[in-house]
């Protein structure tokens, strides 16, 4: 039987939504006042789902203070305040959008926690829009 735990944390980033190949008219058109030059932040609440069997020596499926840990190297040290399009190395040529993120996310979490055990990642960048990716 599998079990799936979960640890949220929140991290603040700006972004512009914005492509390149685009004018402005277009990037306005599709991406709207998220096509600002100036940019704009969001008070991002990120959730990791681990899922597994049960470790009958410990009681868990993982240890969740090694998955904060790891949260927090990978992710959380390199978005948190930040912005996205010029200051995260994973995020540069990519549109900064809340799925993109949520996938690079999850790529760069499943390389370390290995054992296939990541499920699911949900990216809230508002109370009403989230992007999720599941395994």
């Amino acid at each position: 039987m599998n079990v799936t735990v979960t640890r949220r944390v929140t991290f603040s980033a700006g972004h512009r939504l914005h492509n390149p190949k685009f004018d402005e008219q277009k990037n306005r058109e599709i991406f709207g006042a998220c096509a600002n030059a100036s940019g704009h932040g969001h008070n991002y609440r990120l959730e990791v789902q681990v899922t597994g069997p049960v470790n009958a020596e410990t009681g868990m499926v993982v240890n969740l203070k090694e998955i904060k840990q790891i949260i927090e190297e990978e992710v959380i040290s390199k978005v948190d305040h930040k912005n996205l399009n010029t200051d995260v190395d994973f995020m540069r040529n990519v549109i900064p959008t809340t799925e993109n993120l949520a996938v690079k996310i999850f790529e760069i979490l499943d390389s370390r926690i290995g054992k296939g055990l990541l499920s699911r990642v949900v990216l809230w960048e508002s109370e009403n829009n989230r992007a999720e990716v599941c395994r």
